[in-house]
């Protein structure tokens, strides 16, 4: 099965046939084992081993995906389902850069953008903490900071919104 994996902007080809993971043409060998008891796991490809956290997104083929430590927001579609998705898009016409919303529920620690900043994929935005942990939000793309809803100090639901993006 041939997927087509976005992370930052970034678009790879990925290929999985058994124990075999295909990555832009590149082959080698990759298995997955969970972690009893917890959401982590391991995942080996060549000789390389990652601990991996892996969380479901707001739409299909989107995850949020912590990599021995580090947050990736990524997405994972099949090939029929990226035409698909391109097809329905061009219809559809632009749209701007997301808002920043909560993946999850919890406190906001920090915010460290301000209104007019210009931000880059990667950078910053919003600390949370959740579960006893600080979890970084990042632009995912390129945009302006147009409004900045998070305060410091308050709790949040899942899904609100913290930052509007032009």
């Amino acid at each position: 099965m041939k997927y087509v994996v976005q992370v930052g902007g970034t678009e790879v080809e990925v290929g999985l046939d058994g124990d075999r993971v295909t990555v832009d043409g590149t082959s080698m060998s990759a298995r997955v084992a969970d972690v009893e008891g917890t959401p982590v796991r391991m995942v080996t490809i060549g000789d390389a081993v990652h601990r991996v956290v892996a969380r479901r997104g707001d739409s299909r083929g989107r995850y949020s995906l912590w990599i021995d430590g580090f947050r990736y927001e990524v997405e994972a579609l099949d090939e029929r389902t990226k035409t698909i998705r391109e097809l329905s898009a061009a219809a559809a016409g632009p749209s701007g850069p997301a808002p920043l919303k909560a993946p999850m529920p919890g406190m906001i620690v920090r915010v460290t953008v301000q209104v007019g900043d210009q931000v880059v994929p990667g950078q910053s935005l919003v600390v949370m903490e959740a579960m006893k942990m600080e979890n970084e939000l990042r632009a995912t793309a390129a945009a302006t900071v147009k409004a900045v809803l998070a305060v410091p100090g308050t709790a949040v639901e899942k899904g609100a919104l913290l930052l509007e993006m032009e």
